[in-house]
C-alpha cells in the first residue's frame, strides 16, 4: 500500500511539474517564432529600401551606365549589409518596335552573345541590362525578360499598377546552376522618369516607365543567416501560400528528426510585396533538449528511490540498453533505401543476409546467391579487384571502395558502386557489410551529356570544342612524330540559297549528307567537325606533304558536288576549302584556324568549288583588308566620300536624259578610289547601311537641285546585295523621300542582275513595292554573269543595262556583238529600254546605234563629274549630242 501511494504521489507531482515545464517551453518557442517573423519582415523592408534607393538613382541622373550602376551597388556593400541578395539589377523597358535596335546596341558594343530570352513575340520587353555583383552566375541573367515568364509577369504588372514593390512567387533564379538550384524570389520596383510632354505643364511633368530595378534572392541564403541568429534549433518551413502546400515550399530547414514528430507547432502569415507567406515553426529534438527542466526528473527519481522496485527498474534498463545496441547495429547494416542493396558476408565471403531490395533489383534470393557464389555474379574481369577489396577489409582495413559489374537474374550486366565495411564487432551484424547501388542509368546519362558537350547534335560530328582539343593534341604530338599534319576549313557554296528557298529542314538534311561524305573521305585517325552553320573542319593528323593534302581536298570537292534529292527537290552544292599546314604555317591552334579561314575565303574569291593553301600573300591581303575597314570607318567620320555623276545619252536625238550617281572615296594616300575598290569591304564590316543611306540622300538632294533647270532629268542610284536584302530597306527609302521632298519619278534604282536572280523570292517583292511608289527600276550589269531569261517577265523593270564588259569587246568579238544585239531585240519584245554602259569610242557607238540601242553611257560622252561641275556641263552641252559621233 505504501509503495502504491508513494508511486501515485510521485506520478502526480511529476505530471504537474511536466505541465509547468511544457508551458514555459511553449512560451519560449512562441517568442522565438514571433522574433523570427519580425526579423524576416524587417529584412524584407530593408531590401525594399535598397530597391527604392536604386530607383532613385535614375531620378537624379539622366543616363545611368553599367559602370554607374556597378559603382552604386558596390558602394552599398550588399554582401555585408544585405545578406541573401543574389543580385541587384535593372530590367530596361523596350517596346517591340525597338527590340532590334536594343539588340544592335549591345552587339555593336561587343556583346555578340547578348540575347533577349525567353523568346516570343510580346508588345514590350524588359531585358536585364544591369546586374551586380557580376558573378559567374549573375552574368547568366543578362538579357532575361521577366515579362516572358508568367510568375515574373504578374509581379511586374502589380508593381506597375500600384507603383510599389511587388514580390514574385516561388521561382528558380535563371542564374542558378542545375546542381544547386533552390527556391528563390524577386522584388521588382518600377522606375519612372519625368518628361514634359507637348502641351503639358513643366510644373507637373508626365512620367514614363524606364523599367524595373529588382533584387534576386536565394531563399536558403536569405533565411540561413536569420535562422542561425534567432532560432537555430527550430524546424522552419515557409510556404508561398497562406496554407500548407508541399509544392509551394519556399524554405525548409529540415532540422526535425522525423517529418511529423514535434512537440509544438506555430503558424504565422507574412505579407509583403502583394504576396502572403505562411511561416510554420516546429520544435526539434535539439530544442527540446535545451529547453528541458530537470525538476520533473528529480521528482521521478526521488520517488523511485524510495521504491523497492529500483532494482527491477535497473535490470529493465540494462536489458533495454543491450537491445538498443543490437537494434542500432542492425539499423546501420540494413538500410531502408530502396535504391541500395545491402549484403552481409562472413570472412569467407559467404552471404549471411541479403536486403529485400536485392531480390527486387537483382532478382536473387539468399539461397540463389549462395548457390551462385561471387564468381557467378561478378563479371570475370572485375572479380580479382572485388576479391582484393574484400580481403583488405578482412585483414583489418575499416572500409574499401567497390566498383564492378554484376549480372542480374535476367543475364544483364549492371554497373554498381559501393563499399565494404568491417562491422564484425557490431552486435547483431557480426560480418562484413557490403552496401552498393546500381549506377547504370547514371553512366548512361553521363555518356549522353558527353555526347551533347562534344558532338554536334545534327550531324553527329565533333563540335568546335572537341575539335580544338584534338587540334591541340595533334600539334603537341607533331614534334614526336616528325610528320606534318594539315587543317582544312570548308564552307559550302550556295547553301544559304538552298536554306532560304527550300527551308531549314532541307538544309539540315543536306548538312547531314555532307557530314557523311566528309567522313568517307578521311581515315579513322583523322577528325571531321562541324564548325557552325555550313562550315566544317577536317584535321589530317599525318600526311606526307602538301601533295597528299591536295589529293584529299580533290576527293572532298568531288564528293560534295553530288546531286541529291531533298524532299522532292534535286539540289547540289559545292565547297570552298582553305588549307593550313602544321607546323609549317603555325603551331598555334587559333592561328591555324585563322589561316585556314583566310585561305578558304581566297578560294571563294577565285571562283569557289576549289581549294587554296594558305600563303603569306593571303595573310597580307587580309591585313590590308582589315586596314581598309578601319580607314573606311574614319573616312565616314571625316567626310571623305563624295558622289560623281555620269550622264546617260538618248541616242536618237543625242539628249542627256539622266545621270548615274557614282560613289567615290578621296583616300588621303591613294587618291580618288572607285566604289568597286572598297564596296565589298564596306559591306563586310557593316558600313553599307549607313553609307548607302548617305548615297541615296545625297542623290535625292542633287535631283531636287537639278529639277528646276532640267525637268526631265532622272538620277540613277546603285544598291548592293546587302542593302536590298536588309529588311529596313523600304523604310529607309521612304524616310529619304519624305525628308528630301524629291519626286519618286525623278529617281531610277539600279539592281544588280545576279543578285536579283540569286535572291528572286526576297527581292521581287521589294521591286514591286518600289514600283508602286513610282520609282523606275533598272536591271544593272546585264550579261556579266547569268540571268534566267525565262524569269524576265517577273521583274518590274523599265530598263536593262548592258554590262561594260560586253561593250568593250563589241568591235573585236562577234559573240559579244551578237549578244548585245540579242539583248536589245529581247528588250524591245518586252517593251524594256536598253542602256549600253562603258561606251569609249565612236565605233562602239555606231555599232550600238545600228543594233537600235536606245541609250548609252560612257567616257565618250563624259567622264564622271563632281557635283560642282555637273550643272555647268549639262547647261553647256545641252542639245550638242552630235559631237559624240
Amino acid at each position: 500500500m505504501v509503495f502504491s501511494v508513494g508511486m501515485l504521489v510521485t506520478l502526480s507531482l511529476w505530471y504537474l511539474a511536466g505541465g509547468l515545464v511544457n508551458e514555459r517551453t511553449y512560451a519560449a518557442f512562441e517568442n522565438q517564432s514571433r522574433q523570427l517573423k519580425s526579423a524576416i519582415e524587417e529584412r524584407l523592408v530593408n531590401y525594399e529600401q535598397v530597391l527604392a534607393g536604386s530607383a532613385g538613382l535614375f531620378e537624379v541622373a539622366e543616363q545611368i551606365s553599367r559602370n554607374d550602376w556597378s559603382d552604386y551597388i558596390r558602394s552599398l556593400d550588399v554582401e555585408f549589409y544585405y545578406p541573401g541578395i543574389q543580385g541587384v539589377g535593372f530590367a530596361r523597358y523596350v517596346p517591340r518596335n525597338q527590340l532590334e535596335a536594343h539588340l544592335a546596341t549591345y552587339h555593336n558594343a561587343g556583346e555578340v552573345d547578348y540575347l533577349v530570352h525567353p523568346e516570343g513575340d510580346r508588345p514590350e520587353y524588359y531585358p536585364v541590362v544591369y546586374i551586380e555583383p557580376q558573378t559567374r552566375q549573375n552574368i547568366l541573367a543578362y538579357g532575361f525578360d521577366p515579362m516572358g515568364d508568367p510568375v515574373h509577369r504578374r509581379a511586374l504588372e502589380e508593381a506597375l499598377k500600384f507603383k510599389r514593390v511587388a514580390m514574385t512567387g516561388k521561382v528558380v533564379l535563371v542564374q542558378e546552376q542545375i546542381d544547386e538550384s533552390q527556391p528563390g524570389f524577386l522584388l521588382y520596383y518600377p522606375v519612372f522618369s519625368e518628361v514634359v510632354a507637348p502641351g503639358a505643364s513643366p510644373i507637373q511633368p508626365a512620367v514614363s516607365l524606364q523599367g524595373f530595378v529588382f533584387s534576386a534572392f536565394r531563399m536558403n541564403h536569405l533565411m540561413d543567416g536569420i535562422v542561425g541568429l534567432i532560432s537555430p534549433f527550430l524546424d522552419i518551413r515557409i510556404y508561398d501560400s497562406d496554407v500548407v502546400q508541399a509544392e509551394r515550399v519556399m524554405y525548409a530547414s529540415n532540422l526535425g528528426s522525423l517529418e511529423n514528430e514535434f512537440t509544438f507547432e506555430y503558424q504565422q502569415s507574412l505579407e509583403h510585396g502583394g504576396r502572403t507567406w505562411l511561416l510554420v515553426t516546429r520544435t526539434t529534438p535539439a530544442f527540446d533538449f535545451l529547453a528541458r527542466d530537470e525538476r520533473p526528473l528529480i521528482v521521478m527519481v526521488s520517488g523511485t528511490i524510495v521504491s523497492c522496485l529500483l532494482l527491477l527498474l535497473m535490470l529493465v534498463l540494462i536489458r533495454a540498453r543491450l537491445e538498443a545496441q543490437i537494434n542500432a547495429g542492425k539499423y546501420r547494416a540494413i538500410t531502408e533505401d530502396t535504391k541500395n542493396i545491402t549484403i552481409i558476408f562472413d570472412t569467407q565471403a559467404k552471404p549471411l543476409y541479403l536486403s529485400p531490395s536485392c531480390q527486387r533489383i537483382l532478382g536473387y534470393t539468399l539461397d540463389q546467391a549462395l548457390k551462385l557464389g561471387v564468381e557467378g555474379i561478378v563479371h570475370p574481369d572485375d572479380a580479382p579487384a572485388v576479391q582484393s577489396s574484400f580481403a583488405s577489409v578482412v585483414k583489418g582495413h575499416n572500409a574499401a571502395f567497390l566498383q564492378t559489374r554484376i549480372r542480374n537474374s535476367k543475364g544483364q550486366w549492371l554497373e554498381i558502386e559501393g563499399s565494404y565495411t568491417d562491422m564484425r564487432d557490431v552486435p547483431g551484424v557480426d560480418g562484413i557489410v557490403c552496401n552498393f547501388h546500381d549506377v547504370s542509368e547514371l553512366r548512361e546519362v553521363q555518356s549522353r551529356l558527353k555526347q551533347l558537350a562534344y558532338y554536334d547534335s545534327l550531324t553527329g560530328l565533333a563540335n568546335r570544342q572537341l575539335f580544338e582539343e584534338r587540334l591541340q593534341h595533334c600539334i603537341k604530338s607533331i614534334g614526336r612524330r616528325e610528320q606534318p599534319a594539315a587543317l582544312l576549313f570548308l564552307d559550302l557554296d550556295g547553301f544559304k540559297q538552298i536554306n532560304d528557298t527550300l527551308g531549314h529542314d532541307s538544309g539540315d538534311i543536306l548538312l547531314c549528307h555532307v557530314a557523311r561524305w566528309l567522313s568517307d573521305c578521311v581515315r579513322q585517325d583523322d577528325s571531321v567537325a562541324r564548325f557552325g552553320g555550313d562550315e566544317f573542319l577536317v584535321l589530317l593528323s599525318q600526311v606526307s606533304g602538301p601533295e597528299a593534302v591536295a589529293q584529299v581536298a580533290e576527293n572532298i570537292l568531288n564528293q560534295v558536288c553530288q546531286r541529291i534529292k531533298v524532299k522532292g527537290h534535286e539540289v547540289c552544292v559545292s565547297t570552298s576549302i582553305g588549307i593550313a599546314m602544321i607546323p609549317e604555317d603555325s603551331e598555334d591552334a587559333a592561328t591555324l584556324l585563322k589561316f585556314a579561314d583566310l585561305a578558304m575565303y581566297r578560294a571563294k574569291e577565285l571562283g569557289r568549288n576549289r581549294y587554296q593553301f594558305f600563303t603569306k600573300a593571303i595573310n597580307m591581303k587580309a591585313a590590308r583588308r582589315m586596314l581598309m575597314q578601319e580607314e573606311l570607318r574614319v573616312a565616314k567620320e571625316l567626310d571623305q566620300f563624295s558622289l560623281y555623276y555620269q550622264p546617260t545619252v538618248r541616242l536618237h536625238d543625242h539628249k542627256i536624259v539622266g545621270v548615274e550617281a557614282l560613289l567615290r572615296w578621296q583616300h588621303p594616300e591613294r587618291g580618288l578610289l572607285n566604289a568597286q575598290e572598297f564596296l565589298d569591304v564596306a559591306e563586310d564590316c557593316g558600313l553599307m547601311h549607313s553609307l548607302g543611306g548617305w548615297v541615296l540622300r545625297q542623290a535625292c538632294i542633287q535631283a531636287m537641285a537639278l529639277q528646276s533647270s532640267f525637268e526631265e532629268l532622272v538620277v540613277s542610284v546603285n544598291f548592293t546585295k546587302g542593302q536590298l536584302l536588309d529588311h529596313r530597306f523600304l523604310e529607309a527609302v521612304d524616310d529619304v523621300l519624305s525628308t528630301t521632298g524629291v519626286q519618286p519619278e525623278q529617281l531610277v534604282f539600279e539592281f544588280p542582275a545576279d543578285v536579283v536572280v540569286d535572291y528572286q523570292e526576297q527581292i521581287v517583292p521589294v521591286m514591286e513595292a518600289l514600283q508602286s511608289r513610282n520609282i523606275k527600276l533598272t536591271l544593272d550589269d546585264f550579261g556579266s554573269g547569268y540571268c534566267a531569261l525565262g524569269s524576265m517577265h517577273l521583274y518590274p523593270v523599265t530598263t536593262i543595262k548592258i554590262d561594260r564588259s560586253l561593250v568593250a569587246e563589241i568591235l573585236t568579238s562577234q559573240n559579244c556583238a551578237a549578244l548585245s544585239s540579242g539583248v536589245v531585240a529581247m528588250a524591245k519584245k518586252l517593251d524594256i529600254s536598253v542602256i549600253a554602259e562603258g561606251v569609249e569610242s565612236a565605233e562602239q557607238l555606231n555599232v550600238l546605234i545600228e543594233s537600235e540601242c536606245e541609250y548609252a553611257q560612257g567616257n565618250l560622252f563624259s567622264q564622271p563629274l563632281p557635283e560642282s561641275r555637273l550643272a555647268a556641263f549639262l547647261t553647256t552641252y545641252a542639245g550638242q549630242g552630235q559631237r559624240f559621233i
